[in-house]
């Protein structure tokens, strides 16, 4: 970003304006602190100049826009208050293609709705007629752009997403560059992959397939029989009839027979809604599968607008790293990144809602083979202090020992971290690590661990990151793993890894994927945005 200075003539135009009881409330930030940047922008060569003292007329007389205030005598004053946006021609293309944008903000997964739309219907409606000065017309449809990109490339302010538990770096952007590249294509204001990530896009248009689903009336409930636990191919009832139309209208079924019957057919769709919803593949359509096809539309839409908002937050630069590693805390699931290719998934089990795993980033730096378990005192007081009570061979049951006044685990089989963990240092003290404890990957919902990520397939994923490492062959770490003997390696190259919450997700199939609210995260962040 280029750094941005501020001349006395600015401090004196400020300084003149605050004598006025309309003007005493402008108050204005240096550019560093703007929300949004309009730098450089629409109409660069514009020499249509307009009274700066305009800028404090126009917000007296529009106060619900006050906010924007300080950017836009930025944005002006950059442009030695010259007009944006009206050439020789009157209102530039992009001011068409912005209102377009702004009336159709539901397809963009926002419920917000600028201050004063109805004053810019009249700029682009001659029905409705412009009751705007060409000055006003000027200044609201910059306002009207920085409500736009606030809403939809950027979201919600810092403070609020860190409040509720995101700790994964906010992504920067541009927006001078922005405006400037949609200037010259302002098909860009429609996709643009370098301004948001393109999950976004994915999940944009599912939404607008929900949005359809519902228009047509959503999907009727499913109603079980009384007393059957589940149902398996070859069965007959009303509600297999019933899980054969929902499957239809969302697309896991392409042909809807009407038939109560499970067949072949009704199971193909079955198993790829189980895939979809986190749920384990099997014949069976179960209470809690049933339970998960009667949410209704309207949910499953707020639970992706909720997710197109956290994808706004994320810098699209991640996924072009080289490598990289993604944790979807409620999809319990790994996922290894090389090159654009997904060359590792694995299941993993995440931290309870009482101690639930943190979102943030860190950077995968060295291995641990064979590794101790040094106890965190919490686990000591609660619970190897009253196990020593209870037994006073606890320590050498559980193969611990005291070190240096901590209770430590030694390596083994039978270490609570497994056979080896990996590092990424950070302050929340989460790291992730195998376990002797294979049978939880079985289950379906797996938030069982005080914090850290247990991995279900370790071998694999050393063997994954340290590929290509001529020090580091299978074999070798195979005996690492059983060494007894606790080792660790530095590596060479540091892998980022993301730690992140996405309850709704587009596969590389295009499929669209649910997952349940572990952490029950959605409704409150639904609260902020849709305000239901």
């Amino acid at each position: 970003m280029r750094k941005k200075y501020i001349p006395l003539i600015a401090i004196g135009f400020c300084l003149v304006i605050a004598g006025n009881s309309c003007r005493s409330s402008w108050k204005r930030k240096s550019a560093k602190g703007s929300d949004i940047e309009l730098h450089g922008a629409i109409n660069q060569h514009s020499h249509m100049p307009f009274d700066s003292n305009l800028l404090i007329t126009f917000y007296c007389n529009f106060p619900k826009l006050d906010k924007y205030k300080n950017t836009v005598f930025l944005v002006y004053r950059q442009h030695r208050f010259n007009q944006i946006w009206f050439d020789k021609h009157g209102v530039v293309e992009f001011g068409q293609n912005l209102y377009d944008k702004v009336r159709d903000l539901e397809a963009e997964g926002v419920s917000s709705r600028f201050a004063y739309d109805e004053k810019i219907d009249g700029v682009f409606d001659n029905e409705v007629g412009n009751s705007l000065s060409p000055i006003e017309t000027e200044l609201m449809l910059t306002n009207l752009y920085l409500f736009y990109a606030g809403n939809v490339y950027k979201g919600l302010d810092d403070s609020t997403t860190t409040a509720m538990g995101w700790l994964l770096p906010r992504k920067q952007v541009s927006y001078n560059a922005l405006l400037d590249s949609v200037i010259a294509d302002p098909t860009l204001i429609n996709r643009d992959d370098s301004v948001l990530f393109s999950q976004y896009y994915k999940l944009r248009d599912a939404l607008q397939k929900y949005h359809e689903i519902e228009k047509k009336g959503g999907w009727k409930p499913i109603d079980p029989d009384p007393g059957n636990k589940s149902y398996k191919p070859g069965d007959s009832a009303t509600a297999i009839g019933q899980v054969r139309e929902r499957l239809f209208i969302t697309g896991e079924l392409k042909h809807n027979s009407k038939s109560n019957k499970y067949d072949p057919e009704l199971l193909i769709a079955v198993t790829e809604y189980q895939l979809h919803n986190g749920k384990i593949q099997d014949m069976y359509i179960r209470p809690e599968h049933i339970k998960s096809m009667n949410v209704p539309v309207g949910e499953r839409i707020k639970q992706i607008i909720v997710n197109m908002e956290r994808c706004r937050w994320i810098s699209p630069e991640f996924a072009k790293a080289r490598e990289y590693i993604v944790v979807n805390i409620p999809a319990f699931r790994l996922n290894m990144i090389r090159n654009g290719k997904n060359v590792l998934e694995s299941p993993v089990v995440v931290g309870r809602n009482t101690t639930k795993t943190v979102i943030f980033t860190g950077m995968l730096s060295y291995i641990v083979f064979s590794p101790y378990w040094n106890l965190p005192k919490s686990i000591i007081d609660k619970e190897v202090r009253p196990g020593m009570k209870k037994n006073k061979n606890y320590l050498e049951k559980h193969n611990m020992e005291w070190n240096k006044g901590q209770v430590r685990q030694k390596p083994g089989k039978n270490n609570s971290l497994g056979l080896v963990k990996f590092i990424f240092p950070n302050s929340n003290d989460i790291y992730m690590h195998d376990t002797p404890a294979k049978s939880l990957f079985e289950k379906e919902s797996r938030a069982f661990s005080h914090g850290c990520i247990r991995v279900g397939k370790p071998r694999d994923f050393a063997i994954e990151i340290l590929r290509g490492d001529p020090n580091w062959t299978p074999a070798k770490i195979d005996a690492s793993m059983q060494a007894g003997k606790e080792t660790s390696y530095s590596l060479k190259n540091k892998i980022p890894v993301y730690i992140a919450y996405l309850t709704a997700w587009v596969d590389p199939r295009g499929e669209l994927n649910f997952y349940d609210d572990i952490y029950e995260r959605d409704e409150l962040l639904a609260e902020l945005l849709v305000g239901e």
